[in-house]
């Protein structure tokens, strides 16, 4: 089983491939076939059976899949802001100054 939470060792493809693993484990708890969840979505069976397998899928479709499992709630810590573990390391970083990228 892939670890989602420990993202340093995962690359975006074991990650993308963990989320489709528990997507499928969703829709087999709610007893639905691979056409019916994608039914339900909006989404077209190839479009699915492709993301079951690989884990490529859109933004949108991932969304949609999502909505259809009644899991939308779960993209809400997505890019949140970070959580200090104590004051001392909130402090230690409030320091820290913004810095733009540099163009290439």
């Amino acid at each position: 089983m892939i670890d989602i939470d420990n993202l340093t060792t995962n690359n975006p493809s074991t990650i993308a491939a963990g989320i489709a693993a528990r997507v499928k484990q969703r829709r087999l708890e709610n007893d639905l076939t691979q056409a019916g969840l994608a039914e339900r979505a909006g989404i077209p069976l190839p479009t699915y059976r492709l993301f079951e397998k690989t884990g490529r899928i859109s933004l949108n479709g991932l969304l949609q899949i999502a909505y259809a499992l009644d899991c939308t709630d779960d993209f809400a810590s997505l890019f949140a802001r970070r959580q200090w573990q104590s004051l001392d390391e909130m402090l230690e970083n409030k320091n820290i100054n913004r810095k733009r990228g540099t163009r290439k």
